[in-house]
């Protein structure tokens, strides 16, 4: 029986899941048990209500889980609450710190709080992100741990709301004994990740928002790819299936208190990663060399997945040229969606120059 399968029967909320990962996360779900009811509380934030699949067993609460009134409406049901909502990404949150405190931090105390008393719930699966453990280098990169030293040192709001969950998390646990597991999430691709998906943000990254749905856009539309400092940052590049099924494993193996990292183990510099998406789409534009972003000082990570292979018999299955393809096939597909949502943001993007 797989993870998906042991929450058939179940309730499932799924907070943010309208969002690239969490409707994937409700896919699989659904595709593993009729029985199963989920809930999705959503602000559209930063997604699109496109992603919310038309089936009868999902009920769309559209709103931020930080407003009162809706935590005060959820009952005592939830055998899993998959906590997946974020105020999307690093130059988003510079740009408006306080947006990112009230669309990350806020989001995860209001939520617990209103957990904690719930007595069917055995598992509470909080999305973290690599980003915020993963030494700040550019020299060369060694796994990064669960246990690894947490830098005072931050590139981001983003990256310190992040932490700030998993001090929650932790928090909760030890004094209420909220079930909660932290998955932390390496750099996440594939399809349904649309590019300008929900409202403007106040950067350029409203629209560009992760490097490999930019890549593969540019690259089908036949543009230059955007690489920053000669291409030498490395990321951990994880397909959204594996994410989808590491946070089933989270849920259903997962220790209480406990961390993961959900990553594939493997380092892929941002250049291999350009020069592989130009030749797998036959792109011929050169690429656009640029300076390295100023805020940015965590260049070369990668995760240890050990532990996540031993506590939760997890692995990254998908290899970046199978993920890479299906990404590039789905975005041929919804070529018409992503630039519908690129579009309704133009008149914003015409005054930053980009």
């Amino acid at each position: 029986m797989s993870d998906a399968q042991k929450l058939a029967a179940s309730d499932v909320m799924i907070v943010g899941g309208a969002g690239f990962v969490g409707s994937n996360l409700v896919r699989m779900i659904l595709d593993s048990g009729d029985a199963v009811q989920i809930t999705i509380v959503d602000n559209l934030l930063s997604s699109e209500r496109a992603n919310i699949t038309n089936d009868p067993r999902v009920h769309f609460i559209e709103g931020s889980i930080a407003d009162d009134k809706i935590v005060s409406s959820l009952k005592d049901k939830y055998d899993a609450v998959f906590h997946l909502a974020t105020f999307h990404g690093n130059q988003n949150s510079i740009f408006d710190p306080i947006r990112d405190h009230q669309n990350n931090t806020l989001t995860t105390l209001k939520l617990f709080e209103c957990l904690k008393n719930f007595k069917r719930l055995r598992k509470v699966v909080y999305s973290s992100a690599g980003c915020s453990v993963a030494k700040k280098t550019f020299d060369h990169a060694e796994a990064t741990t669960e246990d690894s030293p947490i830098e005072i040192r931050q590139d981001s709001p983003y990256s310190i709301s992040k932490i700030i969950g998993e001090f929650y998390s932790v928090y909760y646990y030890k004094q209420h004994s909220l079930p909660t597991v932290r998955a932390r999430f390496q750099n996440v691709y594939g399809p349904g990740e649309i590019l300008g998906a929900g409202e403007w943000r106040g950067t350029y990254a409203t629209v560009w928002r992760n490097v490999i749905p930019t890549f593969v856009y540019k690259a089908l539309k036949g543009e230059p790819l955007p690489v920053e400092n000669n291409g030498e940052a490395s990321r951990d590049f994880v397909f959204v299936d594996d994410i989808c099924r590491g946070l089933l494993a989270c849920a259903a193996s997962g220790a209480p208190g406990e961390v993961y990292n959900l990553g594939s183990g493997r380092e892929t510099t941002i250049r291999d990663l350009a020069e592989t998406i130009n030749r797998m789409t036959a792109n011929k534009a050169a690429l656009q060399l640029l300076p390295k972003r100023a805020w940015d000082n965590s260049g070369k990570r990668f995760a240890s997945t050990e532990k996540a292979f031993a506590q939760l018999n997890f692995s990254a299955s998908v290899s970046m040229e199978m993920g890479l393809s299906k990404t590039i096939e789905w975005t041929r597909q919804n070529l018409e969606l992503i630039e519908r949502t690129i579009k309704k943001h133009q008149k914003e993007m015409s005054k930053i120059g980009s």
